[in-house]
Formats: structure tokens, C-alpha cells, sequence
């Protein structure tokens, strides 16, 4: 289906991106996955290209960018090549917004200029082991002691952890309160050369191998009052803000994934000859392929709808959760499928597919599970209440 959402302008931006990934980020890819993470060499050269602080305002050397489309060309480029830069994604998509909106003059002044060029990377620690996607359930602890905060506690899943500058922590800075579970939480904003913070395992995923993956500890870290990002107390209230954007660049690369696999397995299937057929004459090919293109072409329609809203500041977070719950349950589907279409060659790492297959999966997990998603989208109709 024709997609009607971009201009010229936004084309000329997927062009140059294309470009950029067939020849620079293609090439190094393998690389990146057997060392477990991107040289933070070629975050600093895409941003002498203006690529890792699209929304950073001009004033402190981003591309001025108040439109969300431009992130999603390069995340939908990355998918189409059978790639990912979930380090970048995080670090643009997530942290940057949140230093954008919350963060005071004089802080906008020491970070944003090296975020926007890439040399100052980021991530953001919210899970912690055993609570998940309960962000009320958090123990890391910042105790106030004069002009700082001493920190303390552990973080894991965090994306962008091994190679990270600054991190965003999430920690508790007023004790737990059992009627008001989402008080007293906190944003600091972590220099990663801290005394006393330590990057432990980088965790071995099943996919998603060249996006490094760290559990973190802090011990009695000192972290400057000066680097409390907003309010003291309010991250809860800062972090529900930023889930809409979170969730729809999940959204947006699953459905740029499935669209690629699909054209993996048509090309597979084109050349393939069994009893010295193509395997494209098949009825069940032509089937399976035409079930895929027909739910990825819903699922990109929801997904543009949505990221016209995200722009409007419209979309609303169970709009939001839809748009992922529909668009990584169809990413599935269409990948296991394609990867079938493939046979045995499906399961072996030197076609794309393989690598996409694994690196789906996680894609109903993070940014909020599948059950999460469904759990907004039922209250949102009315239905989380009891009735008795």
C-alpha cells in the first residue's frame, strides 16, 4: 500500500540513510555482533553526518527536528538491511527527549552538544533484577548528603550499558509509600567514570547481538544535586510521558523487519527449486507470503497513524500499546513464517533471516511486554475494574 506520510524531504533523508548503512554499517555488522557492541567510533562519524541528535535543537548542534518521522526512516532503514542499532535508538529515541524536556538550561549546555554528535552516548537504568516491568518495586536507593546524592543498588537489561557516558538512573530518593507506589522516585543523570560504578556481565542474548546488554551496580556513588534531571520525586510522572515515543520506535522497526523478511523469503523462494521447480510456483508459498504482506500492511497502516499522532502529540498510551502489541505479534508470525519458507537454510546464521528470527523476540518483551500492552489497552476500555 501506498504510505502517504512522508515528503519529498523525509525521502531525500531515507536516501542518505540507505547510502550510509550499505556502505558503513553493512560492512562492520558481523564485526559488531562478535565483539557484542558498536565501536563508539562510528556513533561519533554518524554524527559529523547529523545522524544521532535529529531532535536536539539547533542551539546546541542537533537537527532542530520537533518531527518524530526522521528517527523512524533510520530505524525502518536499519531493519530493511537485516541490521540494528538498538545502542543509538535508546540514546536518540529515549534518553535525549527526556534531557530535551526535563533537563534546566545549564545542564542542556554540558550534555546535549555531545549527545547530538554522538560522542556523549547514553542510556537510561530502570530494570532491576526481580522487578521488571513494576517500576514502583525499585530498591536502588539515592540518599541526599549535602550538595550530593550517594547512590546505591543494581540495575540489569540495560541497553547501551557497556559503552554509555551518561546514564539515566531511576532510584528511589523517599522512602516506599503503600499509597502512592509510583512517589518517590527520582532521575539522576550518571557520569560513568564515577567512583564506584561498575558495568558487571555484559549479558549474552539469543539476538540482538551487536547491541550490548549490561547489568549494572552502584556503590556509594556520588552524584552531584546539579545532575537531578527535573524534579526530585517525579519520575514516574516523567517516564509514563516518554512510553508513547519508547513504544512506537519498537513498533516502527518491527514492522520494518517483518517487511524485510518477507522480501528475504520471496527472493529465497524465487531462487529455490524443488523437484526442479521454483518455489515460488507453490500454492502454500504464494499463500503464506500473501497472508504476511496483507498483515504487515495493516500493521504498517496502524503504524503510521499512530506516528502521525505521536507528532500531534495526540497519541495517547493505549494507542500506543496497540500499535506495539499488533506490530511485534505480526513481526513474529511473519518471521517464523518467512524462516520456514527458507527450510533448513532459515536456520542458518548465514541468512539474514536466521539473525532476524532471533532478534524478534525480544520485540514482545521490552518497552513493555505483550500482557502489559493487552493489560493498558483493557483498562482503557473500562474492563480492569471489578464488579461485584
Amino acid at each position: 500500500m501506498r504510505r502517504t506520510i512522508f515528503t519529498e524531504e523525509h525521502e531525500a533523508f531515507r536516501a542518505m540513510c540507505r547510502d550510509f548503512i550499505a556502505k558503513e554499517l553493512a560492512p562492520r555488522y558481523e564485526t559488531f555482533e562478535q565483539q557484542g557492541h558498536v565501536d563508539k567510533e562510528f556513533f561519533a562519524m554518524m554524527g559529523d553526518l547529523g545522524l544521532t541528535g535529529l531532535q536536539v535543537p539547533e542551539e546546541y548542534g542537533g537537527g532542530g527536528q520537533s518531527t518524530f518521522k526522521y528517527n523512524a526512516i533510520f530505524s525502518e532503514e536499519t531493519a530493511y538491511a537485516a541490521t540494528g542499532l538498538g545502542t543509538l535508538r535508546v540514546h536518540q529515541d529515549l534518553v535525549i527527549p527526556y534531557i530535551c524536556q526535563y533537563a534546566n538550561a545549564e545542564q542542556k549546555r554540558r550534555w546535549l552538544p555531545g549527545m547530538a554528535k554522538g560522542r556523549l552516548m547514553s542510556a537510561i537504568a530502570m530494570t532491576e533484577p526481580g522487578t521488571g516491568s513494576d517500576l514502583s518495586g525499585i530498591r536502588t536507593k539515592a540518599v541526599r548528603d549535602g550538595d550530593h546524592y550517594i547512590l546505591n543498588g543494581a540495575k540489569t537489561f540495560i541497553t547501551g550499558g557497556v559503552n554509555a557516558d551518561l546514564l539515566l538512573v531511576v532510584a528511589r530518593t523517599s522512602p516506599y509509600d503503600e499509597n502512592d507506589r509510583r512517589s518517590g522516585l527520582s532521575i539522576l543523570v550518571v557520569d560513568t567514570t564515577s567512583e564506584g560504578y561498575t558495568v558487571g556481565r555484559q549479558l549474552d542474548k539469543i539476538g540482538l547481538k551487536a547491541q550490548d546488554t549490561a547489568e549494572l551496580s552502584f556503590t556509594d556513588v556520588k552524584v552531584p544535586v546539579a545532575d537531578l534531571l527535573g524534579e526530585e520525586g517525579k519520575a514516574f510522572e516523567y517516564l509514563s510521558h516518554n512510553l508513547a515515543q519508547e513504544r512506537m520506535t519498537i513498533a516502527i522497526h518491527a514492522v520494518a523487519a517483518a517487511q524485510a523478511a518477507i522480501r528475504f523469503a520471496s527472493e529465497y523462494a524465487h531462487d529455490r527449486k524443488v523437484f526442479g521447480t521454483p518455489l515460488t510456483t507453490f500454492q502454500n508459498t504464494k499463500f503464506v507470503l500473501a497472508e504476511c504482506s496483507a498483515e504487515v500492511a495493516a500493521a504498517q497502516a496502524l503504524v503510521d497513524n499512530a506516528l502521525e499522532e505521536l507528532d500531534a502529540k495526540t497519541l495517547s498510551p493505549a494507542d500506543a500499546a496497540r500499535a506495539k502489541l499488533f506490530s511485534t505479534e505480526v513481526q513474529g508470525r511473519v518471521i517464523d513464517k518467512c524462516l520456514q519458507i527458507h527450510g533448513g537454510y532459515g536456520y542458518i546464521l548465514e541468512y539474514p533471516i536466521a539473525r532476524m528470527y532471533a532478534d524478534a523476540r525480544v520485540s514482545r518483551i521490552y518497552g513493555g511486554t505483550s500482557e502489559v500492552m493487552k493489560t493498558i489497552i483493557a483498562k482503557d476500555l473500562g474492563l480492569s475494574e471489578r464488579r461485584t
